[in-house]
C-alpha cells in the first residue's frame, strides 16, 4: 500500500475507507496484488482529498451507518460522491448508499441512490453465500469497470439483504438467486457491487484493476475501453 498521502493533494492515491468493517484486509491484499497506489485510512481529510475511494463492508446496515458517523466519515464520503470522484462501494458500501435498509426494523441510509435494501425472499438458504454468475444490464454493458470481463462471469457473494432501486436504470448487473437480484449499481464514477471482487479470483482482480485505472485516469470519462476478456495474465 502507499504511504499516507498529503491530504491537501488529490490525484495521486486511492483511499480504502476503514470504518471498522470486517473485510478490509482482503481488499488491501487484493489491491497490493495488482500494485494499486492505495492507502488504508480512517482519516476524513485523507478520504476527502483522495483521487478515488473504496468503501468495503460486511455486517449490518445499522452498524455500518453508526460506524461511519462515529468516525466522522459520512460527510467526506458524500463530498467525494458529489464531486464525481470515482467511488467503489462493496457489499455494505453499496447498501449504505440506498435511502433505507429494512434491516433491524428500518435503518435510514445515505440516500444517494433512491430505493430500499430488502431481505432476500427465497426458499433457498439465506444468507446467499457463494459463486454466482452476473448478467450485464444496459447501464453496465459498456462501462469501463467491466472492461475485459465477460458477461456471465462468476463472482463471490455473501449477503442476506439486497438493493431494490426505485429507478431500474441504476442497475449495472444482475444475478439469479431464486429470482433476480441486483449485483451491481451505478452510473459514471459511482460504482457499487453486492458481491466481493476481492474474493472473486481473476475476474474480481480485473475489476479492481479497472477501478484503479479509472482513478488514475481521473474518471470514467477519460477511459479508453479494453476489449479483451479477463484472464489471469490480464489483471495488472
Amino acid at each position: 500500500m502507499a504511504t499516507t498521502p498529503d491530504a491537501r493533494e488529490r490525484g495521486t492515491y486511492l483511499a480504502v475507507v476503514d470504518y471498522g468493517a470486517g473485510n478490509v484486509q482482503s481488499v488491501v491484499n487484493a489491491l497490493e496484488a495488482i500494485h494499486a497506489n492505495a492507502v488504508l485510512t480512517s482519516d476524513p481529510d485523507v478520504v476527502r482529498h483522495a483521487a478515488g475511494i473504496i468503501v468495503p463492508g460486511v455486517g449490518a446496515a445499522q452498524d455500518t451507518i453508526a460506524n461511519l458517523e462515529r468516525a466522522g466519515l459520512v460527510e467526506p464520503v458524500l463530498e467525494v460522491i458529489r464531486a464525481d470522484v470515482p467511488y467503489l462501494g462493496i457489499c455494505m458500501g453499496m447498501q449504505a448508499l440506498m435511502t433505507l435498509s429494512e434491516e433491524n426494523g428500518g435503518q435510514p441510509c445515505l440516500d444517494v441512490i433512491p430505493g430500499r435494501v430488502r431481505l432476500i425472499e427465497t426458499s433457498l438458504p439465506v444468507p446467499h453465500m457463494g459463486w454466482n454468475d452476473i448478467t450485464f444490464s444496459e447501464t453496465g454493458r459498456d462501462h469501463p469497470i467491466l472492461d475485459g470481463i465477460s458477461d456471465g462471469s462468476p463472482f463471490y457473494f455473501v449477503h442476506s439483504f439486497h438493493c431494490v432501486p426505485d429507478d431500474p436504470t441504476w442497475q449495472m448487473a444482475t444475478s439469479e438467486y431464486d429470482g433476480v437480484i441486483v449485483a451491481m449499481l451505478g452510473r459514471g464514477n459511482l460504482i457499487c457491487t453486492q458481491f466481493h471482487p476481492e474474493k472473486s479470483g481473476s475476474a474480481g482482480l480485473r475489476m479492481l484493476s479497472n477501478f484503479a485505472r479509472i482513478v488514475a485516469a481521473g474518471g470514467v470519462q477519460a477511459m479508453v475501453p479494453v476489449t479483451a476478456a479477463v484472464s489471469p495474465e490480464s489483471v495488472r
